[in-house]
Parts: structure tokens; sequence; C-alpha cells
């Protein structure tokens, strides 16, 4: 058996009595896909009361399941030709529009098919290497399931300039969403802190004991029965913030099966979250760059049925 980094181990709510194993196992464990966890358990390295099970055992109440995952491994990337949405491209860098449902780099999992595959084939293998191999050009990222702009550095300079401009908090990003519930006033911000949930590892939540400071600023941009369409800016770029944030308010994100109501809307496929808007200063030339992207058939799908009132 490969040497093991960690283990996790739950219990069996209630809720989750007759949940498949892979399915309950990738709903807790960190990077966990249900196909990785199904490879996991061809090895043997997912337990049910200390014993080996298939994919397809269901999980009873109180059951303890016991999840080991190997060393994690640095891998060959394989470039490759995915169709790019690219916005702006230069020497330097590149202004990508990642859709739904792609994961940005490689993990357990998802070692092919993401953005970073694609990058490596469409640059040549041109990209900065200080997020080492399986992140080459990657400054920063948004949810595989959430849709918009990206920035990728082709150079180490570039990387490290737009690094410390996230850092600082000068880079413009706005974002769409469609969340639950309807809002008194037409504008506001949520700042709390976020960290990891004291239990379950997955998952982000607001974390006043070992949570980083997070502010997001919304801004009403339509009202529907029960739903609102809101722009929110981010001040700062924690894991899951804006999921997490509305969430802590009572207002979830349409699609969001982390943080919204048990009953998801499937339809969406995910949570109904675009990064539509991007700044930053060119790290060569010193101007300061903006971009606009559409928002996707999806998003726009569903705001024509709530409009509809289907």
């Amino acid at each position: 058996m490969a040497q093991m980094a960690q283990t996790f181990e739950f219990e069996v709510g209630p809720e989750e009595t007759g949940m498949r194993a892979d399915a309950f196992a990738a709903a807790h464990c960190p990077d966990l896909t249900r196909s990785a966890a199904a490879r996991l358990m061809d090895k043997q390295c997912i337990l049910r009361n200390g014993s080996p099970v298939v994919k397809s055992t269901r999980l009873c109440e109180r059951d303890i399941v016991t999840v080991l995952v190997p060393e994690a491994r640095e891998v060959d990337i394989v470039p490759q030709d995915i169709p790019l949405s690219i916005v702006y491209e230069d020497d330097a860098l590149l202004v990508v529009n990642k859709p739904k449902g792609m994961v940005v780099h490689p993990a357990p999992g998802n070692p092919d098919g993401t953005l970073v595959n694609a990058l490596l084939y469409h640059c040549k293998g041109g990209l900065s290497g200080i997020n080492g191999e399986l992140r080459p050009g990657i400054v920063h990222r948004i949810d595989k399931d959430t849709s918009g702009l990206l920035v990728v550095a082709k150079d180490n300079e570039t990387h490290v300039s737009l690094a410390q401009q996230f850092a600082v908090h000068s880079i413009t990003r706005e974002y769409q969403t469609v969340v639950y519930g309807g809002f008194s006033s037409d504008s506001g911000y949520v700042e709390k802190p976020i960290g990891r949930h004291p239990v379950d590892r997955k998952r982000m939540a607001v974390n006043e004991r070992n949570g980083k400071y997070a502010y997001t600023s919304y801004r009403v941009l339509a009202r529907y029965t029960g739903f609102t369409h809101l722009s929110c800016v981010l001040k700062t770029g924690r894991t899951h913030q804006i999921r997490v944030h509305l969430a802590s308010i009572g207002h979830p994100c349409a699609g969001d099966a982390v943080y919204g109501p048990h009953k998801v809307i499937t339809s969406l496929g995910g949570q109904c979250l675009h990064a539509k808007k991007l700044g930053f200063v060119h790290p060569k030339s010193g101007e300061y760059l903006e971009f606009d992207s559409e928002l996707p058939e999806y998003f726009q799908h569903f705001l024509h049925s709530l409009q509809k009132g289907s």
C-alpha cells in the first residue's frame, strides 16, 4: 500500500443513512471526487467500521468511515488541445474566460482535462513556474463550478507582480450571482473571517477563532420571487469567500450543493456564480487593464426563467 499522508474519520449522520460510500467520502474529504474515492476503494483505502468497502456500499447511521489518502505525488502534465476562451493575450500574460465545470489545475481525481492542460498546449509550455509543476501560470483560482475570468502568467516576473497585487487587494474582482431570498436594502457588505470548517474539512466557514479576515460587498441588480440577482466585489480572496459569506447571512448561491439548501437546483450544475470583471496593472507596461465578460448561457437562462416566474 502507498504511504499514507492523511487519515480522515467520519461518523455517518441520520440524514446520510443509505448514502453510497463513494459519494459520502467525496462529500467529506478535501479535493476528493467520487471517481477518486472509487480508486481509493480499489486500493482498500476506504473502510467502514474497519473493513474495506466498495463504491456501491450503502452506509448506515453511526457507521465510522475511515479514508486513507496517499501521499500526493508530482505528475507529468500532458498538454491537451482543449478550446480556450481567450479574452486577452500578450507576451507576458493572458486572460481567459473559464467555463463552468472546468477544473483549474490537476488534483487527485482530476489528472487531466483541466485549464492547466489546455494552457500548456496553447502556450507551448511557456508559463510561469512559481506555483510548481502542477500549477504552472496559475496566479489565482476560481472553483470548478464557478465560471469567469482568470489571469495567467507566462513568466515568473509577471507572476510575482500579479501575486503582489492580489496580496495587497488592488485587483478589481467583480462577480455576479443569484441568491436565495430578498434584500431590504440595495447594497451592503459582509465582513467576517473565513477558515476551514471545524468538522467538515472540505468546507470553509465563518470561523472567528481560526479564520482570516474577509470582506465582500454586494449590490442588488434585480429582485425576483424568492431570489435576488447580485453584483459582488471582493476586497479579499479567501477560498469560497462569496459562497460562504452570502450563506452566512441567509442568502446562499442558487445551485450551491455545499453551502445551499439540501434541495439543490440541479439544473444549474453547481453554484450560479460568475467572475464577470477583472482589472489589474499590467506588470510590464504599467497600464491598468480591465476586462468584462458576458454572463454565460446557464446564468442567462436561469435569469430568464426567474423573469417568467417559472
